[in-house]
């Protein structure tokens, strides 16, 4: 630690103050530190300065810190910093990015990761947590939720704070969820959201839905872009009659998204096949939980994905696919990547950890607690995409978090058609991943870190801010125990929903602390939050998947030699 003359300055018997600073800052002092001072002239004040005083006169020589940061040093600090609640020091932990692992401390303060070095040590007033024979790893970000959906005649039973406070208690930080247009009118619905989203009591962010196409619809994407801080709009290629898109309108909705810098999402499954084959299970009599997932095989989710592939290929824009449930969907995405086009894979957790054999449970309400679109696929169909997830070749995990209650399933007692649709997830994700990813020697922990939070930050364009432990990135943190256990129970989880489909599952690796924007969340089995603390994020456009696309269609058009000009 040393410290520089930083200014020389004389307190006039005016009161006035005249300074200079000078063209070489010689060493003054080394190993001191006098923090928090200030010093008031009128308009002046000088902070986080030594002062010296001297005579009538009073000289003053204005030193400044190197290599300090407010509250921690790495060999010492003043007990004269002011306390402030958001101080903490993660002390001894290993620390987990997606490119690299290390011990060290993480200080942080206001809600911003300060300092992230080895031995630093502070004074009893800031707090510190040991985080020894911990990862301490950045806080998940959930790209895909439904809080407070309307849907299917119901609403879903998580809103914006007992879906959060479920995600806070499962190491979660942030969430992306899916905003609903209001009778097709973009605006309206975003306002709706931000509305239900008063409750919120941790960061998110929002994508928004486009069910249909015409001029306002076109008009409100680009001031939800400019404006509202969206960068995203999905388009569903299944729901025939009530949020479906035909090809044309996804090919306006493509266009105007390259436009704009938001990226297209797609949930793709052939909207109207999947119509052809309920009425087939209903007519063969196959009414229950089952005719779900046989009604909208793995065909039709292949089919809409390749279609969606080869249109954004066809206008040159990103595409993200929700939910990929299926190896044909996943061969699509591969056989697109490796063509060199630009297309995301998002997995969920209930396709990576489940089977469709929890369709066939002899229990009604079991069997509708695991209905949700596209359906759990048969075994087999999880362990590919376990392992396109282990290899890199899909990007990052969501959860699809869409809860309704076993008294909202039961809508579609003889009618699977009615079983609202929708599992939970946001609370078990990290658990899950951990356990069946990095415990199986699949991924490793800065794996994890990606798929689960850095990934994410990337392709919505808020990293470095989320999605690392840095300094200057928002203190979003959790701390693993990876020889701690813990059992997922619908008596226990913070979801306001009834049942749960992970029901029993013991596993190792247990996430003990969450801190969001600095503040400790999670600790000790207890939740710390409240209804209207959450911050709502803004997404910016033109993330990295847009980088050098120009270029692409400039050589697009200069390969085209046309027109043609005819002599005749």
């Amino acid at each position: 630690m040393r410290f520089e003359l930083w200014a020389m300055a004389w307190i006039l018997p005016s009161g006035r103050l005249w300074a200079q600073r000078p063209k070489k800052r010689p060493l003054v002092h080394e190993n001191l530190c006098y923090a928090g001072i200030w010093i008031t002239m009128g308009h002046v004040a000088l902070r986080q300065e030594a002062v010296l005083l001297t005579t009538a006169f009073t000289f003053l020589a204005l030193v400044r810190a190197q290599d300090h940061v407010c509250g921690v040093t790495k060999n010492s600090c003043s007990a004269s910093d002011s306390l402030s609640s958001t101080r903490l020091l993660i002390k001894g932990g290993t620390i987990v990015n997606a490119d690299r692992q290390e011990i060290a401390d993480v200080y942080i303060e206001d809600g911003i990761i300060k300092a992230v070095e080895p031995n630093m040590k502070v004074f009893d007033e800031i707090r510190v947590i040991d985080a020894a024979g911990h990862y301490v790893m950045p806080g998940g970000i959930d790209p895909h939720t439904h809080l407070a959906m309307p849907f299917m005649g119901q609403v879903t039973s998580d809103d914006f704070f007992s879906g959060q406070a479920a995600a806070l208690a499962g190491g979660t930080t942030m969430h992306i969820d899916f905003a609903l247009p209001s009778d097709g009118d973009l605006l309206a619905g975003y306002k709706q959201y931000q509305e239900k989203a008063s409750k919120a009591c941790m960061d998110y962010g929002f994508h928004m839905a486009v069910t249909k196409w015409n001029d306002r619809v076109a008009s409100d994407m680009e001031m939800l872009v400019k404006d509202e801080g969206i960068n995203s709009f999905k388009f569903f290629m299944a729901y025939k009659g009530a949020l479906m898109v035909t090809d044309e309108e996804l090919l306006q909705g493509l266009k105007k998204c390259k436009e704009l810098g938001a990226l297209a999402q797609v949930h793709a499954e052939n909207g109207d096949a999947v119509v052809e084959g309920q009425t087939r299970m209903i007519e063969m009599g196959i009414t229950g939980p089952e005719g779900h997932c046989l009604s909208r095989p793995s065909i039709l989710e292949g089919e809409a994905t390749s279609r969606a592939i080869r249109l954004a290929s066809f206008v040159n824009t990103p595409l993200y696919v929700v939910h990929v449930m299926s190896i044909e969907a996943l061969e699509e995405i591969i056989r697109a990547r490796q063509s060199g086009q630009r297309v995301i894979g998002e997995p969920v957790v209930s396709g990576l950890a489940l089977d469709d054999s929890v369709l066939w449970d002899p229990d009604f309400d079991v069997a509708a607690k695991y209905v949700m679109s596209p359906p759990i696929r048969p075994a087999g169909h999880n362990m590919a995409l376990r392992a396109a997830l282990s290899t890199g070749l899909l990007q990052l995990v969501g959860t699809d978090h869409c809860t309704f209650n076993s008294t909202q399933k039961a809508a579609g007692k003889g009618d699977f058609r009615k079983i609202p649709n929708g599992v939970n997830g946001i609370e078990e994700r990290m658990h899950i991943l951990w356990d069946l990813m990095v415990n199986s020697g699949k991924i490793t922990p800065m794996d994890y870190v990606r798929i689960t939070s850095t990934a994410c930050a990337q392709i919505f364009n808020i990293y470095p801010r989320k999605g690392a432990i840095i300094p200057g990135a928002d203190a979003d943190i959790i701390l693993l125990n990876p020889n701690a256990t813990s059992t997922i129970s619908s008596k226990t989880h913070h979801s306001n929903v009834d049942t749960n489909i992970y029901e029993g599952w013991t596993l190792k690796g247990k996430i003990e602390v969450t801190i969001s924007r600095g503040r400790v969340v999670w600790e000790n089995g207890v939740l710390n939050v409240f209804p209207g603390s959450g911050r709502y994020i803004h997404l910016p456009p033109y993330s990295y998947l847009f980088d050098g696309l120009d270029k692409i269609d400039s050589a697009y058009l200069s390969s085209l030699k046309a027109p043609r000009h005819y002599s005749k």
